[in-house]
């Protein structure tokens, strides 16, 4: 089997998912714009070859190192990056060689822009915030905050993350949006929900029947995180949450989702909310056809005794897996710290207190650091009280 990997040198766990393949007796196929000698050793042993490009950008550099590819090993399986900012070209990439173990062009809108992602959840049956294209205009955006009521919610129609965001609280600041806010007619405004985000992660077959599933919590928002300059906090829960599981489920029957690892995004509600649902109930936020980001496929390792490389890897390589479900689950906690902030306890202190629970103590690259802080640190913990402890020490500031 050839497998294009596309940029596996970044985000830095992408290597992880290169070994695995290759302990499935996949030949991996790399094309990255990173010289070659600065690949980390894990990477070059898993790479059969590595193609380095002036520019991932350019889409003609990546097609005539795809059909370098193909003229020396042969027909194309698969051509994935895991990476949410190279959807479309992946998909433009299985297009033009027809490679069918994924996604095409003609199937890139729904799960690229907001307000297509909202047709698709229309037709599951699954309950999403109200939502306009600001497209349509400011009379008509007006009409809809009417409707909705304020605050709202603003984001770009295709983005990741909370980048570009922004809290609408009344009409004057729906007017300033619309008059200073870059590129602001390609958004999309919601009405907005209060609740804690909690994310899907699964693992489908080529049926789309999940391989594995797992779900985490995100107290603070991603783009309260970057907006408020907060330490980044999230965790791995220890048991599947059955109602999660079923709308996590519909979503992927309501997509077509086959053959991927997925992300998938919630609200769960904090309070009632008028044609959304009660308080704990599960309102869909967004879908991501790719892992979760950071250290997330780790931190999911660490929580269910597991290795999602290799399930992943045996969904890609036998549609199945044999890596066996185990009886040892526990909380798995992110925590982010940012620099120049002074905390009750350092960071000798928590490695002294919580060194038999930490199981990884990084810095975090600069292109991150805005959403996850400067210094992170994965811990897991078997009841939900010593998780608790752990937020409260990591996150208190003096």
């Amino acid at each position: 089997m050839n497998f294009v990997y596309i940029s596996p040198n970044f985000p830095d766990a992408a290597w992880k998912f290169a070994a695995a393949l290759k302990r499935n007796g996949v030949n991996v196929l790399g094309i990255g714009d990173q010289p070659y000698n600065e690949l980390k050793p894990e990477l070059k042993s898993a790479l059969t070859e590595y193609y380095k490009v002036g520019n991932l950008e350019h889409y003609d550099e990546v097609y005539r190192a795809t059909a370098f590819f193909a003229w020396k090993y042969g027909r194309i399986d698969w051509i994935e990056s895991n990476n949410e900012y190279w959807l479309e070209q992946d998909a433009r990439l299985r297009t033009d060689f027809n490679v069918n173990t994924g996604i095409k062009l003609d199937g890139i809108h729904a799960i690229k822009e907001k307000s297509e992602m909202k047709k698709y959840y229309a037709l599951g049956g699954i309950r999403t915030a109200r939502q306009i294209k600001t497209s349509e205009g400011i009379e008509a955006v007006k009409r809809f905050a009417a409707e909705a009521g304020y605050p709202l919610f603003a984001k770009p129609d295709v983005g990741v993350g909370a980048v570009g965001t922004y809290k609408i609280i009344d009409e004057a600041d729906l007017e300033a949006f619309f008059r200073e806010a870059e590129h602001s007619h390609m958004y999309v405004i919601e009405e907005f929900v209060t609740g804690n985000i909690c994310d899907y992660d699964a693992i489908i077959d080529s049926k789309g029947n999940p391989l594995f599933e797992s779900w985490s919590i995100c107290p603070p928002s991603i783009a309260d995180i970057v907006e408020q300059n907060l330490d980044s906090i999230y965790h791995v829960e220890k048991e599947m949450n059955e109602n999660l599981r079923f709308w996590g489920r519909q979503t992927i029957k309501a997509f077509g989702v086959k053959s991927r690892f997925v992300h998938l995004e919630f609200f769960r509600l904090d309070r009632a909310h008028r044609g959304l649902g009660n308080e704990g109930d599960f309102v869909a936020l967004e879908v991501n056809m790719r892992p979760g980001g950071g250290f997330t496929p780790d931190m999911i390792n660490y929580a269910h005794s597991t290795d999602v490389y290799k399930i992943w890897a045996d969904m890609v390589a036998y549609d199945s897996t044999l890596v066996p479900e185990s009886p040892n689950n526990y909380y798995c906690v992110f925590a982010g710290r940012r620099d120049g902030v002074k905390y009750r306890l350092d960071h000798a202190a928590m490695m002294q207190k919580y060194g038999h629970a930490i199981k990884q103590a990084d810095r975090v690259p600069d292109a991150l650091s805005g959403a996850m802080g400067n210094q992170s640190y994965i811990a897991r913990f078997p009841t939900e009280d010593e998780l608790n402890e752990f937020v409260y020490d990591i996150t208190d500031r003096i």
